[in-house]
């Protein structure tokens, strides 16, 4: 319990449990529900309709607004606003209260958990609220710019790759004047301090005074889970802008981009309906994908895909690491969902997918890449061969460890012995950190092909690469490990750096919570609750 307080206490505040009794009571949960189940009257104050968690022909999907609850009897699913929020849009405990707090104007107070430092709304900064106003009104004053005579640029950098002026606003996709404090002047106009607009990212400080942090570029904004603005990606046109191709809002209390995807406000219905998740390159890109019908696109935001990405989308999926996950089939799709990385085949493209590989084992999903031919990124692919090449590239996608074994051959001449062997080298313990048995035994025969070796000689070389590797992780998609030795008795130590945990006495059922270690356990757990994606 140290080790997960020490990790929640330094990064999370919890939110005032009175400030989430008020939201509770103040959401009406007929309007937040009715937003996604058509409701009907049911009698004695219910009403029903069609559960959205599974597919049914008969309602059995029941909300008592007096009560503020639903539950469905068909998959006996249940609880309030906050737990149909959470469900529904994959939100975690937190978003779905920020949600709701915003809907029904309810300002959130945070608090510090025992030796953790201030969180959001604390007193450090302007509140969460403010900041995500004036990020929603910068992005209407962008769409509003794409309009006028200084934005050409921009139409035409749209119009060039096959997106019209309805495109453009499905997307939100806006313009920033070329002026030094367009921006700054209009968010002045509705009453907003330099102070609150330094927090959100949208000005700079230079010695000239406060600026516009966007000027004379294309604008994306780049939204969260709830449809909420907390950032911008802006692309630069003009000959005479001296800065990167790409800028993005710099690391804020609402924007890390570590853990944001451009379009996944989008492609959150699609990735629940289909349980697949398909991660592109480019904002241009997520456009084309969503256009062509493969609406489960997403893509990073100014950083390679990372293990805070693989939080959200393991969120969206319901990817849980569990035994069954990934491994039982349901017609066909497998229970841990699929995530299809597309990349573009040069080799910067081949570069971002062996560090998505190095990522996998994260997943219980099963994972694939797709590459265009020709090493055309999506955008490009859909503007020369039209929507169905998109649509056959995603479903012709291959899994992620063959692509990155034959990656890593092709590195080495394979018709020299001395290629051969460097070839096993380097793709045998890549078979070997597969955790899923059959699948290990299947690459470990494809991989004695593709080098010309005999398999008994591979599969002694896998065998000793995962030995050598220490201990894995338990079987990825639900299947024993292989070769493995028992665990050792607790009170002998483990093979690897990792030592089993010394057994701690329960407390006593009659402990006082008042007791300080009740106190601190009950905190964290609250922490963890609200931030479930900060513990591991």
């Amino acid at each position: 319990m140290s080790v997960v307080a020490s990790r929640v206490n330094a990064v999370a505040a919890r939110i005032k449990r009175e400030d989430v009794e008020a939201v509770r009571a103040a959401a009406r949960i007929e309007q937040i529900v009715g937003e996604r189940v058509a409701l009907k009257p049911a009698g004695a104050g219910a009403m029903k309709g069609l559960c959205p968690f599974h597919d049914e022909r008969t309602p059995s999907f029941n909300v008592r607004p007096q009560l503020g609850l639903w539950h469905c009897f068909g998959c006996d699913a249940g609880g309030d606003t906050i737990d149909f929020l959470m469900k529904a849009d994959s939100l975690s405990f937190a978003e779905a209260v920020e949600y709701l707090a915003g809907r029904t104007g309810i300002q959130l107070r945070y608090e510090e958990l025992a030796g953790g430092g201030p969180g959001r709304g604390t007193g450090e900064g302007p509140a969460r609220g403010r900041l995500i106003e004036a990020n929603r009104l910068a992005a209407e004053y962008f769409v509003d710019q794409l309009a006028g005579p200084d934005a050409r640029p921009g139409r035409d950098f749209l119009r060039a790759r096959g997106f019209d002026r309805v495109a453009a606003d499905h997307f939100g996709v806006g313009w920033a004047p070329q002026g030094w404090d367009g921006l700054l002047r209009h968010l002045r106009g509705k009453a907003f301090t330099e102070a609150e607009l330094m927090a959100s990212g949208l000005v700079s400080q230079g010695q000239r005074g406060v600026y516009d942090r966007f000027r004379g570029r294309l604008m994306w904004p780049i939204r969260d889970l709830t449809g909420a603005v907390v950032g911008f990606g802006a692309r630069r046109l003009l000959e005479d802008d001296p800065g990167p191709k790409y800028l993005n809002t710099p690391e804020t209390t609402l924007y890390r981009k570590s853990t944001v995807l451009y379009g996944v406000d989008l492609a959150k219905k699609a990735i629940a309906k289909s349980r697949r998740v398909v991660v592109v390159e480019g904002y241009t890109d997520v456009m084309a994908m969503h256009l062509a019908g493969v609406e489960e696109a997403v893509a990073t935001c100014g950083t390679a895909f990372g293990a805070d990405h693989i939080r959200v989308v393991r969120r969206l999926l319901g990817d849980q690491a569990s035994p069954s996950a990934g491994v039982m089939l349901s017609d066909g799709v497998a229970v841990g969902g699929k995530v299809v990385f597309t990349f573009d085949g040069d080799a910067a493209g081949q570069k971002a997918a062996m560090r998505a590989f190095a990522e996998d084992q994260h997943f219980y999903a099963q994972t694939f890449v797709a590459v265009a031919p020709g090493g055309k990124d999506p955008c490009e692919l859909w503007q020369e061969r039209g929507e169905q090449a998109l649509v056959d590239l995603v479903a012709k996608a291959e899994p992620m460890f063959k692509f990155a074994i034959k990656t890593a051959l092709g590195t080495v001449d394979l018709d020299t012995v001395e290629g051969r062997v460097m070839g096993l080298r380097l793709a045998a313990p890549m078979v070997a950190g597969i955790r899923d048995v059959a699948m290990r035994g299947d690459y470990t025969r494809l991989l004695a092909g593709w080098v010309g070796l005999d398999e008994g000689e591979v599969r002694r070389a896998v065998r000793a690469a995962r030995s050598g590797a220490g201990r894995p992780s338990p079987a990825r998609r639900g299947a024993p490990p292989e070769d493995e030795p028992p665990p050792p008795p607790e009170d002998q130590p483990g093979p690897g750096p990792m030592r089993p945990a010394a057994r701690r006495p329960a407390l006593s059922r009659t402990q006082s919570p008042q007791d300080q270690v009740v106190h601190t356990e009950h905190q964290v757990m609250s922490a963890v609750l609200q931030y479930p994606g900060l513990v591991p």
